[in-house]
């Protein structure tokens, strides 16, 4: 089954962007560019499924979830 998940990219002071998943408490990576980040994204959240599987945990996803951005002054 594909699952879909939804990362959030926090650019850092001296470059590159920290990625986490909402979804999946404590799964963090961080890479250079938005391109390294999405493959080191992708090999975080596999890691993090394989163990949730090995535990006979339920996986959630994203597939249906709608997340909008709203600027406050």
């Amino acid at each position: 089954m594909k699952r879909m998940f939804r990362i959030i990219l926090n650019p850092e002071a001296d470059g590159g962007f920290t990625v986490t998943v909402p979804s999946l408490p404590g799964c963090v990576t961080w890479g250079e560019s938005i391109e390294e980040e999405k493959l080191m994204a992708t090999e975080a959240i596999s890691l993090y499924l394989e163990d949730m599987a090995s535990n006979d945990e339920d996986i959630p996803n994203d597939m249906n979830s709608l997340e909008l951005s709203l600027v406050v002054s």
